[in-house]
């Protein structure tokens, strides 16, 4: 086939795909033998098909010698068993005694949002991770910086909801408690 894309074969190409054209209009006008043997066969097997319908069962409907013996088994094994409803009934439990609930752990914000309310004077993060712990309200599970992690969240809760927040910042780093407190 020649390259398409240049005027000088232009021609030739066009003649090529009209060429083309004409081969798949006369595949579909006059089926060749291999199509026709499909279509025999297609033919052969919806015959086949429908005569299975007609005939009644089909053949997953029949079931093979196995399942018939399983099913013997079965149904021999259900009449040797007792009946469900000679069990005695269950007798009712006696009801579990409730648990102790323990006091709520003071998260890390809420201790800090006492301790500012509490204080007079404007506090760091770092000040009020010690005297939360001081004052036995919070204590740190083991973390390397509760300071940066409470400063995180009192700038959140500020950001969240702005005047309404427990916290309000006095200047850079340092907080009071806010209208919400």
């Amino acid at each position: 086939m020649a390259r398409k894309g240049t005027i000088k074969n232009m021609g030739k190409v066009q003649r090529e795909m009209g060429d083309a054209r004409k081969a798949r209009a006369a595949a579909k006008a006059a089926p060749d033998a291999k199509a026709s043997s499909t279509e025999r066969l297609r033919k052969a097997a919806l015959a086949e098909i429908n005569g299975r319908l007609a005939g009644g069962k089909q053949d997953h409907e029949v079931p093979s010698e196995k399942e018939t013996a399983n099913n013997a088994n079965v149904e021999a094994t259900a009449k040797g068993k007792k009946a469900k409803s000679e069990k005695p009934p269950k007798t009712a439990k006696a009801p579990k005694p409730a648990k102790e609930t323990k006091p709520k752990r003071v998260s890390a914000l809420d201790a800090a949002a006492q301790v500012l309310a509490a204080s007079e004077v404007p506090m760091r993060a770092k000040e009020m991770i010690a005297a939360m712990e001081a004052k036995g309200l919070w204590r740190s599970p083991g973390g390397k910086t509760p300071e940066a992690t409470l400063y995180a969240a009192i700038i959140r809760e500020i950001a969240a909801k702005g005047t309404a927040a427990r916290f309000k910042k006095h200047e850079r780093g340092v907080f009071v408690a806010g209208k919400g407190a």
